[in-house]
């Protein structure tokens, strides 16, 4: 698995002539075709800055190219666009590209509905995916999608605050439990955490079950199929997570807090900390980020458990968001020529790189250039150096049901609803 996320950064040869593969058409021809439009629903709502400004870029940028062409955005935040997905699927009004995640959880249902149009998968050999990160768009040797990233989970941290209290960074679970009192006699949020939408909790315990077990992605994979999570490091792992909580390591009233609502509170610089996925790293970036933090951004991942097998180079790492196309598309041929453009590499890749947006799922090393940011440095070395990649998350291993309850019985643990013990045995029926 390291191998495969490595040639991110040692594959040498790039691409550089795509001609005839993305389906476009020139503007001599487009001028006599009938204007097509082309629907979007997108997650990504914000259009100026992040993985939406790269997505309107590009559309922008295509709709020039292709003046036949007119494309229609609609965009939500990650829960509102799941429950308006099963809206327009129910309804069958499914626009014609969809964000989509490479997980089993949203992706197998959605295939075995018929929503999805196959795509050709042999069209890609020249995009530079890196290798397996086609597998969670996949099914039966069929492709159904794209993806956008390499998603790793870390801590952001403003390292200006860190140096001006004489604070390291953890290199142990216990250290940071221990900082976290530490950062709390000063006055200051020690970790900012969304747990309102809950993936991040369970992401946390998938954390910690690498730095326990080393390699688990093959273990997480068989537990959630057989329907078995008696192995200890389970119960450890959502223990370490309660023990978080029990000595404040979260902001008070974290449970109820949405992701923009945690963000900010970092942004702001009222949070020394931040647990959240690499296609954050824009925050570098970004103006509407205070000066002070945009400035002091550092990134760690999960310190190591002591006495677990697991090394800080044992990472939470997947290939999650991407695109698919609708089945039903009566424009369905544009559609698919769309998607084709915009993952040519030197559109995605280039672009999200040069912008400090996020790691492609592509080769991006032809866009490096020594100037990243922090963020993007420190990702990059995570997964350069990195022993073992975890892959999809354990709440995103099974159906949707299982999603749910994982998930919500991530919140119910944390607020001490929920023993360790009893998580986990929630967990195992979910999975029969």
């Amino acid at each position: 698995m390291k191998k495969k996320l490595l040639s991110l950064l040692l594959v040498a040869t790039m691409v550089t002539s795509l001609a005839g593969c993305s389906g476009a058409k020139s503007s001599d021809s487009a001028s006599v075709e009938e204007k097509v439009t082309i629907r979007v629903f997108s997650n990504q709502t914000d259009r100026k800055t992040g993985q939406g400004l790269i997505e309107q870029t590009l559309f922008d940028n295509y709709v020039k190219e292709n003046p036949n062409i007119n494309i229609e955005v609609e965009a939500l935040d990650d829960e509102a666009y799941k429950t308006k997905f099963k809206a327009y699927a129910t309804g069958n009004a499914m626009p014609d590209l969809l964000n989509a995640w490479g997980q089993p959880s949203f992706l197998n249902e959605v295939i075995d509905a018929g929503l999805l149009a196959e795509l050709d998968k042999s069209s890609y050999d020249d995009y530079g995916f890196i290798e397996g990160s086609l597998d969670g768009f996949s099914r039966d040797g069929k492709l159904y999608g794209l993806p956008r990233n390499t998603d790793v989970m870390a801590f952001y941290y403003n390292k200006k605050i860190f140096e001006e209290n004489g604070w390291k960074v953890p290199t142990t679970y216990a250290e940071l439990l221990a900082l976290a009192e530490t950062i709390n006699e000063a006055g200051i949020v020690p970790c900012s955490m969304d747990g309102s939408d809950k993936w991040p909790l369970s992401i946390w315990m998938h954390d910690l079950i690498a730095k326990i077990n080393g390699e688990s992605k093959a273990m997480l994979e068989a537990s959630v199929t057989n329907a078995d999570f008696s192995d200890p490091s389970y119960v450890q792992a959502a223990q370490l997570l309660k023990d978080a909580v029990d000595v404040g390591l979260f902001q008070n009233g974290f449970e109820t807090t949405d992701y923009g609502t945690a963000r900010n509170l970092f942004a702001n610089g009222q949070a020394a900390m931040y647990y959240m996925g690499s296609w954050e790293m824009s925050m570098a970036t970004n103006e509407d980020v205070l000066e002070d933090v945009r400035n002091n951004l550092g990134v760690f991942a999960m310190p190591v458990v002591e006495g677990g097998q697991g090394a800080a180079t044992d990472i939470a790492a997947w290939n999650g968001g991407g695109y698919a196309v609708s089945a039903n598309s009566e424009v369905k041929e544009e559609t698919i020529a769309l998607l084709n453009y915009m993952f040519q590499p030197e559109n995605w890749s280039k672009l999200a790189w040069e912008n400090g947006v996020c790691m492609s799922a592509q080769d991006y090393s032809a866009y490096l250039t020594g100037d990243e940011t922090e963020p993007q440095k420190a990702f990059t070395d995570i997964v350069v150096g990195s022993t073992s990649i975890t892959g999809v998350t354990f709440n995103d291993l099974g159906t949707s049901e299982f999603k749910t309850i994982s998930e919500d019985g991530s919140q119910q643990l944390v607020i001490g609803a929920l023993t360790p013990e009893k998580f986990w045995e929630t967990m195992a029926e979910a999975c029969k």
